[in-house]
This record gives C-alpha cells, sequence and structure tokens, in this order.
C-alpha cells in the first residue's frame, strides 16, 4: 500500500510547484520496484506516463515527441532496478541505486534532447554543450534523490524499529 501512495506522491508533486528536478519520481519508482507488486508494475509507469502527457500538452503546451519514449523506458528501468532491491535492502544499495537513477536520467535524458530537439547543434560539441546546460538539474536531481529516497525506504524501517520497542517485554501468561 504503502508503494502506492508514494507513487501518487511523486504524481502529484509534478503537478505543484517546486524547484526543477527535485522531485520523487526516481525514489517512489526505486521504491515501488523494491516493495510493491510484482504483478502491477506497470501501474507506476502508467501514471507517471499519463502525467507527462497531461502536462506536456495540457500544462506547458508542447508537442509530444519521440524522446518521452525514451523517458517511459527509463521509468520500467528504474523499476526493474528497485526491483533487484526486493531481496536485499541495505543502505549502501539504496544509495547506489538512487545515485544511479541520478546519473542515468541526467546521461539519458539529456542525449534525448539533443537528439530529438534543434536546440543544440548535432555534432559532439552540441552535445558536450547540452550536457553542460543540464548540469544544475543534474545537482538538484541528485539531491532529490537522494533525500527523496533516505525518506521512503527510511520511514518503513524507522516505524518497524519503532513497533518493535513498543511491544510489552516478558509479559507472563495467565
Amino acid at each position: 500500500m504503502l508503494a502506492y501512495v508514494f507513487v501518487l506522491f511523486a504524481v502529484a508533486v509534478r503537478f505543484m510547484p517546486h524547484p526543477l528536478a527535485f522531485t520523487p519520481v526516481a525514489a517512489a519508482l526505486l521504491y515501488f520496484g523494491a516493495r510493491g507488486s510484482r504483478r502491477q508494475l506497470w501501474v507506476p509507469l502508467a501514471l507517471l506516463a499519463a502525467s507527462d502527457v497531461i502536462l506536456t500538452k495540457f500544462v506547458y503546451s508542447y508537442p509530444l515527441t519521440w524522446d518521452h519514449f525514451v523517458t517511459w523506458a527509463w521509468y520500467a528501468a528504474i523499476l526493474w532496478l528497485g526491483s533487484q532491491l526486493r531481496e536485499n535492502t541495505n543502505w549502501l544499495r539504496v544509495g547506489g541505486a538512487a545515485l544511479a537513477s541520478s546519473i542515468s536520467f541526467f546521461v539519458v535524458s539529456n542525449l534525448a534532447v539533443w537528439a530529438c530537439w534543434n536546440m543544440y547543434p548535432k555534432t559532439l560539441s552540441g552535445l558536450m554543450t547540452c550536457y553542460a546546460a543540464g548540469l544544475p538539474f543534474f545537482r538538484r536531481g541528485v539531491a532529490g534523490d537522494m533525500l527523496f529516497t533516505a525518506v521512503m525506504f527510511g520511514l518503513p524501517a524507522l516505524a518497524a524499529v519503532v513497533a518493535r520497542s513498543h511491544k510489552p517485554h516478558g509479559t507472563a501468561a495467565a
């Protein structure tokens, strides 16, 4: 249930004012992959893709282009990465997955922008200019991914510790 709540939170944040690239999307995908239903991995993918379409067409009035499919493939890849945390979740693996999410999104999304749009020359220099222009977003993306991943994976772990500490000890049977 919590995996669905985190995905809905990630979708909702996309419609609220927030610093660009500072979102819980990667964290929600990682958490859903690790803790959500394997049969319903399509749910976060569909919700995020639908929010992309709504934001692109109706909020920002941009055309839908093939680079959206790149983003949707990235969503699926991060769900898969999260599923690799299902059996063996520790802070190093979770932090590494969050960092891998940030780096992969930066690399893939900027490559797609360079290839799809005419903002940069279709040269190696143009590609490097595109990556350089994305660096401020990358910093915020890493910060958001690390923070939200720590919160989403940490809250249930903290709740389990608190619940164990409040159980009565040594109660005798009547």
